[in-house]
């Protein structure tokens, strides 16, 4: 496994670990001694775990080409990291009630269906790379979870509370507009697999 492996997998591990932070540090309360109690170490342990998982996104795709190090379990499970990553945060800020859980329900079903047409394509020995849409996508959710895990982290700590629902709303709407992004962006997938299709016929 070479470099830019490692950083994806190292992104797939944070996603659990990142969940398991943010609810269970509640329960850890009481197991703490009392000068660790409080949830200023969780939120500080979120946002490193966040910025961690983003800094490999970047870096995995920056040895790949500079190392020329790109690798089948790269192409893999490059797109598999982001998405289990994204999935497993805005999981957390729907169960939190930040965030609707019908809009998290259009993200799965349009994951599962990009799922579906990589291996489609992948069964005619393509690959499909990475496409605009996708890429203005991904930025919109990232925007979205930081503005969501912003909104929780002023929760825990109880400061700026007139502020709170303004961010609360901001967050909502970044992530509908990157659920908006992220269905225009499966077709833009579907039209370029069903060109292969054509194609291959």
């Amino acid at each position: 496994m070479n470099l830019a492996d490692k950083f994806t997998l190292l992104r797939i591990i944070l996603a659990p670990v990142f969940f398991l932070v943010y609810f269970l540090s509640g329960f850890l309360q009481p197991l703490l001694p009392v000068h660790y109690r409080g949830e200023v170490w969780a939120v500080v342990l979120l946002w490193i775990i966040a910025v961690i998982a983003e800094f490999t996104d970047m870096f995995d795709g920056m040895a790949a080409r500079r190392l020329n190090q790109s690798s089948d379990f790269g192409r893999f499970f490059d797109p598999f990291a982001d998405t289990i990553m994204q999935v497993t945060a805005f999981l957390c800020f729907v169960i939190d009630g930040i965030f609707p859980a019908f809009l998290f329900l259009v993200v799965l079903y349009r994951e599962f269906g990009i799922l579906l047409i990589r291996n489609l394509m992948l069964k005619k020995g393509l690959t499909m790379g990475a496409r605009m849409g996708g890429k203005i996508k991904t930025i919109a959710y990232v925007t979205a979870a930081a503005i969501a895990l912003f909104y929780a982290s002023l929760q825990r700590l109880g400061a700026f509370e007139s502020l709170q629902p303004m961010v609360k709303i901001a967050a909502v709407a970044v992530f509908a507009v990157s659920v908006l992004l992220s269905v225009v962006s499966f077709f833009d997938y579907l039209s370029v697999y069903r060109a292969s299709a054509k194609t291959g016929e």
